[in-house]
């Protein structure tokens, strides 16, 4: 029986699509044990995941290199019978603790110098151009080719998972149809559509008697805050006031989902929920949001994609000539 540890990405839509990664491995053993390395922040995640055995805390915070920590949790880890390891991340960092827990097999793709770390090092990462097949290689034999359809994310909710939330959170789901708009981005403002857009098409949806509830992290306050405001409070805000335990809970319960390429569009994918993803400065053609459900809307500019987190221009073009009407229009079909 092999049992695998993965070394999971540090942001939330990545841990998402690893998702992928770990239904191919469980498709091809069934007896596969899975165990994740991972922010605790993740865990809402990994436990709605059925194909993860267990999750491991890594208690450093993104970017800290804890040489003292990596290298004592690898020695804890080393009569856990691991068979082989999976490196996910391109670090030299994330290889650290599989390579002090002595896990006979690690595989990774190069990265950072990383070479002495890993002992199945893979190449030609480019020859993928989705991010879930550059995951998914890693689970395959060295050259092995991909299956023809891949296997989406697709989180697990209960009802008592989601009543807990309501209660917590002191909502009513009644007959009314929900629109959740996720208006944040963490990587910056070139993936943000404008808040007057997104409170253009709250307000037209409320007039249809729809529910709109507003989700983010504390970051996404501010731009929460404006869309309540130019809906007259009309709005349901839940930015910032909810872990992530209960977004992902409420997620599951909307009708609809409007949102920028960001984790909760990942989010909101895997729970199979109908959305439309707003594109500016990033590309579906890397990240998709990976359900049969899901519509992107994008413009071609010459600049775009960019991937940079503020416009070099500063004119923002790529979503700001995304329009409210066009949208609307997308929601009706």
């Amino acid at each position: 029986m092999s049992k695998i540890l993965m070394v999971g990405p540090a942001w939330v839509g990545d841990m998402v699509m690893a998702q992928t990664l770990f239904k191919l491995i469980r498709q091809k053993d069934p007896h596969a044990v899975m165990e994740v390395l991972a922010p605790a922040w993740s865990f809402p995640l990994l436990n709605r995941m059925p194909e993860v055995s267990a999750a491991i805390p890594l208690a450093l915070t993104h970017g800290q290199l804890g040489l003292g920590e990596r290298y004592r949790l690898g020695k804890s880890l080393r009569d856990c019978g691991y068979t082989q390891a999976i490196v996910l991340p391109n670090s030299w960092k994330s290889a650290l603790v599989p390579f002090w827990a002595k896990i006979p097999k690690r595989t990774g793709w190069v990265g950072e110098g990383r070479f002495f770390l890993l002992n199945d090092v893979r190449y030609g990462k480019s020859r993928y151009p989705l991010m879930i097949e550059q995951l998914m290689a890693l689970g395959l034999d060295r050259g092995a080719a991909l299956p023809s359809s891949y296997p989406y994310p697709n989180l697990i909710v209960s009802q008592d998972m989601c009543n807990a939330s309501l209660l917590k959170q002191n909502l009513l789901v009644g007959s009314k149809p929900i629109l959740a708009l996720c208006p944040g981005a963490e990587f910056g403002p070139s993936k943000c559509w404008p808040a007057e857009y997104f409170a253009e098409v709250a307000r037209s949806k409320i007039k249809q008697g729809w529910q709109v509830w507003l989700f983010g992290s504390v970051k996404d306050r501010v731009i929460a805050e404006q869309i309540m405001q130019l809906t007259d409070q009309q709005c349901i805000n839940l930015a910032g006031r909810t872990s992530l335990d209960e977004a992902i809970d409420l997620l599951s319960l909307v009708t609809s989902v409007l949102t920028n390429d960001s984790g909760l569009m990942h989010v909101a994918a895997a729970l199979q929920k109908p959305l439309i993803a707003l594109y500016g400065s990033t590309s579906p053609s890397f990240t998709p949001p990976l359900s049969d459900k899901a519509r992107e809307l994008k413009l071609n500019l010459a600049c775009q994609p960019c991937f940079e987190r503020t416009c070099r221009y500063q004119h923002y073009r790529c979503m700001r000539e995304l329009t409210p009407d066009q949208v609307l229009s997308m929601m009706d079909t």
